[in-house]
């Protein structure tokens, strides 16, 4: 309550605050504006489809969920994420030059950041073009089939897809929080209300006389998970650190520092690389030879079948190892501490160091990969326990409320460490 109230008193903030929903006013208005060629009233055949397939689906989440509606903005900035996952593995020691560009401070970064949007908007191109032609062999949903149309319909979905990055840059840079988080915020919380409604319908006006108690059972599991969505996200193990004076080598500083390494270091990038590893041979089979062996993969290789729902967990513990090991090296974190001079008490450095960092992140990512399966895997296994009594598409869990809670305490705390620089500052100014 106090954060609104000095976010109420202080103007900049105000400001920025009126200028970021502003800017997530006009994408909405643009989800609205349809693409070209499209029969809109065979588009609603869609949302089971993308109900069962996780890549599409994520593509989707990516999107802000509206891949459905087929907007100008129906690819989000999912291409631009794409891209940046893919450039980011790139640069871990595979090409040298992205390597570099990694070390080469910020001008490195903004040239990582411009070859990135090349490559989203390479992707935009393949996603949309890909995405009608699966769509349309599947519901009919074009009026014209020419390549050209095709093509013409990709440069609009890309156009989309690029104007919303100027959206996001100008709400990092002007607003609050950052900008492309916020769009994909804006477009899963905006679809929520439908899920409600659809929830309350299946359960109270079409559930008989225990309707209520499902509906309110289905209301109390969601605060759940989201409860325990905002513990393992701001969930952290501490690493005492001890600096030691560079004349002396004495210990210096009345207290320790401490690392912290996060139970869920990987966010929700392991369920995107697991959704695309199951359904990208599904895809591709789809374009080519749909044959015994795309039936094969199309029946046991989705959420909605038993062993694919299992590959799909398996898949996403896997990669949440993999990605929360790029993301923190304690190989580079040992050379750093040997640099700042800096040690763990108790652990010789060196070698040592690196081994007890690497002991302790691979133990609390097994919680973090526990975690991370349950919420990716709870919409399709309820479905599952229930005999479709609860349909994946209003289920609670899934990746959409990893990435709202998670956006949410991000911008939060941009606004609380805004509030408390102004504060640091105005008593800086009085104390001179």
């Amino acid at each position: 309550m106090r954060l609104f109230t000095d976010i109420f008193k202080n103007k900049e903030i105000r400001r920025k605050i009126m200028f970021t929903l502003a800017m997530l006013l006009l994408y909405r208005l643009g989800t609205v504006v349809p693409v070209p060629n499209v029969d809109s009233a065979k588009l609603s055949g869609m949302v089971s489809s993308l109900e069962s397939n996780t890549l599409v689906g994520m593509i989707n989440i990516l999107g802000g969920g509206l891949l459905q509606q087929l907007s100008i903005f129906a690819l989000g900035v999912g291409p631009y994420i794409t891209g940046s996952i893919i450039i980011q593995l790139l640069s871990m020691d595979v090409i040298p030059y992205l390597t570099e560009l990694t070390k080469s401070g910020q001008k490195g970064k903004q040239q990582i950041d411009r070859i990135t949007r090349y490559l989203g908007v390479i992707l935009a191109y393949v996603q949309g073009i890909g995405i009608l032609y699966v769509f349309n062999s599947q519901y009919n949903i074009l009026l014209s089939t020419n390549v050209v149309d095709y093509f013409f319909m990709g440069t609009v979905m890309t156009a989309g897809t690029m104007f919303l990055l100027w959206v996001g840059d100008q709400i990092t840079a002007k607003g609050v929080g950052n900008g492309m988080s916020l769009i994909i915020f804006a477009g899963i919380v905006s679809a929520m209300p439908k899920s409600f409604a659809s929830a309350y319908a299946a359960m109270v006006t079409n559930g008989g006389s225990m309707g209520w108690l499902w509906f309110t059972l289905f209301a109390l599991s969601y605060v759940a998970i989201i409860i325990l969505v905002v513990f393992m996200n701001n969930a952290v193990r501490k690493i005492s650190i001890q600096y030691t004076s560079n004349v002396s080598g004495t210990a210096r500083g009345s207290g320790m520092n401490h690392l912290p390494l996060m139970i869920n270091s990987a966010s929700v990038i392991p369920v995107i690389f697991a959704g695309a590893i199951m359904q990208a041979p599904i895809i591709a089979l789809s374009w080519f030879n749909q044959g015994s062996v795309y039936t094969f993969l199309s029946t046991y290789f989705t959420t909605n079948h038993p062993v694919g729902l299992t590959l799909y967990a398996l898949l996403t513990i896997a990669f949440t190892f993999f990605y929360t090991h790029l993301q923190v090296d304690p190989e580079k974190i040992s050379e750093d501490f040997a640099k700042n001079n800096s040690y763990i008490p108790g652990v010789r450095p060196g070698k040592d160091t690196k081994t007890y960092i690497s002991t302790i992140l691979n133990r609390i990512t097994v919680l973090g990969a526990i975690f991370l399966t349950f919420v990716a895997v709870l919409p399709h296994l309820l479905p599952m326990i229930t005999n479709g009594a609860i349909p994946a598409s209003t289920a609670p869990g899934g990746t959409g409320i990893i990435i709202v809670v998670g956006v949410a305490l991000e911008t939060v705390k941009e606004l609380e460490g805004r509030l408390t620089q102004r504060d640091r500052s105005y008593k800086g100014l009085f104390n001179r």
